[in-house]
């Protein structure tokens, strides 16, 4: 019991992760139909922006502790939001009209960019740092086993939480929320009644690049190690978290990374942790088999 307590706690911290991710996933293809292959990449990029800001504010001697994890998380977000806006200028603006595997081809192409980009500029290397909140609280003892809820895990949870009650106060309560969901609705019709769908686009890829940033800073401040290519991996837990919560729905977003998250850790647990991935992807299959647009999905209707 106990040790299935930790499992739960570790899964859900790794799946807030998976869910922010997620969510810029369902958001872009909630506007546009296309899925931002390049997210994941955003992720990675958010991770070392964050890595470079620690190591200068504590090498300098400026702060350490809460205070520095809060302007680390801001310039992550900062800076993580212009890479965003750029793939939206870049791979996506250009090709809007063009047909639907041209965006596709363009955001696969801006992914290996982006990881070439980071190796050259920051070594192949794996990149390690000092944990910045050591320590947890002690939840229950059986035996010699102790299950721990960290610092870390509990920022984990609270900051994740924040920033989705932040993020649903924006899409369901401002003028830039009603215009993202009459674009989800209609673009065309959104234009021609006054919205500039160019800049909701551009803006949404800006919040999605940001929520991506939280992750990555969530994650090197968890696993305290990162390289390149932790953005591919990621991206598609993260993908396969969106498909399975239902693409397109938010909530859903943040239900499937939670899954991936549980079933990767308690996999890993109790089984073999080389066959995690096998296990997450094989439920997503079996979920699609009997549920076709995924947990909280809704069947598309068919203009005519």
């Amino acid at each position: 019991m106990a040790y299935a307590l930790q499992q739960l706690i570790n899964g859900i911290s790794l799946g807030m992760i998976y869910g922010l991710i997620a969510v810029g996933y369902t958001m872009v293809y909630g506007i546009i139909g296309m899925i931002n292959f390049a997210h994941g990449d955003i992720f990675m990029v958010g991770a070392f922006v964050a890595l470079i800001s620690i190591v200068m504010l504590v090498s300098g001697g400026i702060m350490d502790g809460p205070a520095a994890i809060l302007i680390v998380l801001l310039v992550s977000m900062c800076v993580t939001a212009l890479y965003g806006w750029t793939v939206e200028r870049v791979a996506y603006r250009p090709l809007r009209g063009s047909f639907r595997l041209a965006p596709l081809i363009s955001a696969i192409g801006m992914s290996i960019v982006l990881q070439n980009y980071v190796q050259v500029a920051q070594g192949a290397r794996v990149k390690p740092i000092e944990p910045l909140l050591p320590g947890g609280v002690e939840v229950l003892r059986a035996d010699s086993f102790i299950v721990q809820f960290s610092y870390m895990q509990m920022l984990i949870i609270a900051v994740t939480l924040g920033v989705l009650a932040v993020f649903t106060w924006l899409v369901t309560r401002t003028p830039l929320g009603r215009a993202m969901r009459a674009c989800e609705q209609d673009r065309k019709m959104a234009s021609l009644l006054g919205i500039d769908t160019d800049r909701t686009i551009s803006l949404t890829f800006v919040i999605g690049a940001a929520l991506a940033a939280v992750a990555g800073t969530m994650y090197l401040l968890r696993y305290g190690v990162i390289d390149f290519y932790i953005g591919f991996l990621a991206g598609v837990k993260a993908f396969t978290a969106a498909v399975l919560g239902g693409i397109g729905s938010l909530p859903g977003a943040v239900l499937g990374g939670l899954l991936i998250g549980l079933i990767e850790t308690f996999w890993s647990a109790y089984f073999s942790v080389q066959y995690k991935d096998v296990a997450a992807f094989s439920i997503l299959v079996l979920v699609l088999i009997f549920m076709p647009t995924g947990l909280l999905g809704r069947a598309e209707v068919e203009k005519v």
